[in-house]
């Protein structure tokens, strides 16, 4: 038989990442079932397919309606059905995957000046879950399957032993009550990793800090500050951290979900300012419904800002912004704002990371000059 595959998202939008699902029907249907498969760069000529499964992730990716009808297309993903996610048979939801589905994508994309280095996801890395599922249920994410962190498979399942780095995207890994085995898996495999979705913070403790700061961790940690109300939690948390690693941390800053007010501004900047404390880089993750708001250009600004360590660590915003020119769209958001909000404006705008007062683990201030590796 000969099966196609369509990334949704890649053809509409463009993304970083292969499509895991597709990787593992690809993987076993060429392995187990002996069929010729093949990734589609569009939706012509899908008749000559034996069968087509198209997938998708995100929900505003844009797809013809009128495909998904045809009799030899199947269809599936959170972008198709966010709230009633699938399983893939157990067979194949334990396939090694085909990380060579993407190949002939990627030699194109090369061929047209793109650096290799953009697809490092697509080449360097073997990808799965050694856990799935969240108790958490945040109300903005789309896995609220599960009740528990549960184990899904061994590290080994998924690991190319031809690729040089692992990405692991587990919903919590630190909510799983046996996570040290699946780190113990990780450092038998003398690869450096990474987990794609961030980690829970919430959840650390002396010894989760002290595995994970020595572990071979690839890139920036990553952690998450979604709710000002857990400021304090959030304090205690990066004590413990800081008290163990001292690399480059960020923190996702979820804004514009719970309201898109002057209010959400305040907590969004009241977020930063505790993550300068502890030399930690926010990193801003716009709800869509910012774009709602009569502060829409001031959430483009500071995501711009934060988003970019090299001007976040140098610039306050108010500097970041007039950087861009007096007659700059940046400043025109920036004086806006000012001028219906001066107490907020003077509190925020002026602080910078380099300046701000530090923190250690005893959370006690020290020298504004020290610097994180």
């Amino acid at each position: 038989m000969r099966i196609g595959f369509i990334d949704a998202d890649l053809i509409d939008n463009g993304t970083r990442h292969p499509n895991l699902a597709l990787m593992k029907l690809s993987g076993y249907m060429k392995n187990t079932l002996g069929y010729e498969t093949e990734l589609l760069f569009d939706y012509n000529s899908l008749e000559s397919f034996d069968k087509v499964y198209i997938s998708k992730v995100f929900t505003f990716t844009k797809i013809n309606s009128k495909i998904l009808t045809l009799p030899n297309v199947e269809y599936g993903g959170t972008g198709f059905l966010p709230e009633e996610k699938q399983d893939l048979p157990t067979e194949i939801e334990h396939h090694m995957p085909d990380y060579h589905l993407y190949d002939k994508f990627v030699e194109k994309e090369i061929g047209r000046g793109i650096k290799p280095q953009h697809f490092s996801d697509y080449m360097d890395y073997s990808i799965g879950f050694a856990t799935r599922g969240c108790f958490r249920k945040c109300s903005f994410c789309v896995n609220k399957k599960y009740d528990r962190v549960v184990r899904h498979a061994k590290v080994s399942e998924f690991v190319d032993p031809t690729r040089k780095y692992i990405y692991l995207w587990d919903d919590n890994i630190l909510g799983y009550e046996n996570w040290r085995e699946v780190f113990d898996e990780l450092a038998e495999t003398k690869r450096y990793f990474q987990f794609r979705q961030g980690i829970d913070i919430r959840l650390m403790t002396e010894e989760k800090a002290s595995v994970l700061s020595k572990a071979k961790y690839k890139g920036d940690y990553i952690f998450a500050f979604d709710y000002l109300k857990d400021r304090e939690l959030i304090e205690r948390k990066l004590n413990i951290w800081r008290k163990y690693c001292s690399k480059t941390t960020k923190l996702y800053i979820l804004c514009a979900y719970e309201s898109q007010d002057v209010n959400d501004i305040i907590s969004v900047f009241e977020r930063i300012s505790v993550l300068m404390k502890y030399r930690c880089l926010p990193y801003i993750m716009r709800y869509d419904t910012y774009k709602q708001s009569e502060f829409a250009g001031l959430y483009i600004n500071i995501a711009r800002w934060c988003n970019q360590p090299n001007f976040f660590k140098k610039k306050s915003f108010r500097e970041y912004c007039e950087a861009n020119g007096e007659k700059s769209s940046t400043v025109r958001y920036l004086r806006d704002f000012e001028n219906k909000h001066p107490d907020i404006a003077k509190k925020y705008f002026d602080l910078k990371f380099e300046t701000v007062p530090r923190f250690d683990a005893n959370n006690e201030e020290v020298a504004a000059t020290r610097e994180v590796n």
